[in-house]
C-alpha cells in the first residue's frame, strides 16, 4: 500500500460507466490510487447482479436501500446512513436493489488478508 497525499475529489468530473446486471444497470465513478479503488456506484431500480462477488468491500448506503444476498442464502438490507465491511473472499455476495440505491464502496489490496 502506498502513502496517499491528501487530496480532494470532485465526483461531478467523474465520468460514470455502465454495467448491466443480470436485471437493471448499475452506474459507476471510479478512483483507483495504487491499490485502492474508491467508487460512487448508483443501481437501477429493479437491479440485480449478474455474479456472485468474492472481493472485499467497505460499502456506505448513501441514499435507498438494497440487499446482500449472501450465497448461504442469508439476506442482508442496507438502508440510507448503513453500512458493511467484508474482506476479501470471506462471502460470497450479490446486491439486489428493488428502487435504486446510491453507495460508497471502498476496496482494495488491503482486505486481501
Amino acid at each position: 500500500m502506498e502513502k496517499i497525499p491528501f487530496q480532494t475529489i470532485d465526483w461531478s468530473a467523474v465520468e460514470k460507466t455502465e454495467h448491466k446486471g443480470e436485471k437493471g444497470t448499475s452506474f459507476w465513478q471510479t478512483i483507483q490510487i495504487g491499490g485502492l479503488r474508491v467508487r460512487i456506484v448508483e443501481y437501477s431500480a429493479n437491479y440485480l447482479a449478474d455474479h456472485w462477488c468474492q472481493k472485499g468491500h467497505i460499502i456506505y448506503c448513501l441514499e435507498g436501500e438494497f440487499e446482500s444476498e449472501l450465497q448461504n442464502a442469508e439476506t442482508v438490507k442496507l438502508t440510507k446512513g448503513m453500512s458493511y465491511i467484508v474482506s476479501d473472499n470471506e462471502s460470497s455476495h450479490r446486491s439486489t436493489s428493488i428502487n435504486g440505491t446510491k453507495l460508497l464502496i471502498i476496496d482494495g489490496d488491503f482486505l486481501n488478508l
